[in-house]
């Protein structure tokens, strides 16, 4: 495969770049479970390359896009996007590449301020300029004017609607869509989000600089980060603490990050089946 998608490579980097560039090394690295990753460099330049099916190149356009938002935010360090496009029967996104490490409790901490800082850069709506995914699954933004509206329609109630072609049994999910808005009485802001934030989507780089991966980005409230930062083990407590320097949590948090973290456990659902149902089942009746 490599040996015709390489010459498209190629030449898009040099024509983003302005700077020839013909492969010399390329190796397989870790990318997630939707997508082949490697790492390809030639003399001077190194940079990390994703691939799938042609099919999927809009999901490529959406990253690259919410990347080049958020590094205009100047808040927050993410991979450059260079460049995106089809190649032969493959979809492919070049990326900086960056050296990185699991960090210390200095850069942790920096973690935490300047995504409060990215968190701070708002709209006057929620949602998104386009959709995109979360994981492979779609993820529906149109511009709603008010969060518990966006949160029940688009987040919830469309996560609901695939789990149920799934076959997925939520006895209560009525009950629970019913009572959203009691429970987001909070009038956040629309913040600019990362949308996937657990921990495989954060690190720092060998000079200490915190950076994020791979957001699933729109305009929301900024506690659906921060809960999921918590979902799958939660980030090093330096990075809470910086986070509650620069902007301090709301009242009410721990149940809304249970609301929160049930869009993404219904995710893993849609996408892995699985014990899933039975962790969603049990977080909708803690909510309710």
């Amino acid at each position: 495969m490599w040996h015709t998608i390489a010459p498209h490579i190629n030449q898009a980097i040099s024509q983003a770049t302005c700077q020839d560039f013909q492969i010399s090394d390329r190796q397989s690295v870790s990318g997630g479970s939707i997508n082949q990753a490697y790492r390809v460099a030639d003399r001077h330049q190194t940079y990390f390359v994703k691939l799938n099916q042609a099919s999927q190149i809009a999901m490529f356009e959406a990253e690259a896009f919410a990347l080049q938002q958020i590094a205009d935010s100047h808040t927050i360090r993410v991979p450059q996007p260079i460049c995106h496009g089809i190649a032969e029967s493959s979809s492919y996104l070049v990326l900086e590449w960056l050296d990185l490490s699991s960090g210390n409790a200095q850069s942790w901490e920096l973690m935490g301020r300047n995504l409060a800082a990215m968190h701070r850069v708002t709209s006057d709506r929620f949602g998104w300029h386009h959709d995109n995914v979360i994981g492979s699954t779609p993820q529906p933004n149109p511009w709603t004017s008010t969060w518990a509206e966006f949160f029940t329609q688009h987040r919830l109630g469309y996560q609901f609607q695939l789990a149920q072609r799934r076959g997925g049994y939520f006895p209560q999910q009525e009950k629970l869509l019913a009572i959203v808005p009691e429970i987001l009485t909070h009038s956040p802001l629309p913040s600019l989000v990362h949308g996937d934030l657990w921990s495989g989507n954060a690190a720092v780089t060998m000079a200490g600089e915190p950076v994020i991966l791979d957001p699933a980005a729109y305009y929301g409230d900024r506690e659906v980060d921060l809960a999921m930062t918590e979902l799958f083990g939660g980030f090093p407590a330096p990075f809470y603490k910086g986070y509650e320097e620069v902007w301090a949590i709301d009242p009410g948090y721990p149940r809304r990050k249970t609301l929160y973290n049930l869009y993404h456990i219904l995710n893993h659902f849609n996408l892995f089946g699985g014990s899933y149902e039975s962790q969603a089942n049990r977080m909708i009746a803690a909510l309710i």
